[in-house]
């Protein structure tokens, strides 16, 4: 079987669903919570590779934390990269890994995707 992980924020109703959906798949998937245990620069830069999208495709561009840091007018991928590795509440939620690929569950149906591929 395959190994997921799941970047889960037990406070975020996506989060809980995303987890809740593995669950009830059987899917016995390794939990990081990502605010207890940041990722760093690399493996964000990894899962952007596995998303397929720049940074601030990851990026929670409507957290009060990201307009306060001035991220908005930052177009330097290593400094968005760097402000989640020492932000990570500025990490879209949850982010889904399987097999070299990853989703982020907004909405739902792309963590169902990425699990039935």
């Amino acid at each position: 079987m395959s190994k997921v992980t799941i970047w889960h924020n037990p406070r975020c109703s996506k989060s809980r669903n995303a987890a809740n959906l593995l669950e009830e798949k059987g899917i016995e998937a390794e939990v990081v919570r990502y605010l207890d245990t940041p990722p760093g620069k690399e493996e964000i830069k990894e899962v952007l590779k596995m998303l397929g999208i720049p940074a601030r495709g990851l990026m929670r561009t409507k957290e009060a934390l990201y307009k306060e840091l001035g991220l908005q007018d930052v177009e330097d991928e290593e400094k968005l990269i760097e402000a989640m590795a020492e932000n990570p509440k500025l990490i879209e939620r949850p982010v889904v890994i399987k097999d070299g690929k990853a989703a982020i569950g907004r909405p739902i149906e792309k963590v169902i995707e990425l699990l039935d591929s």
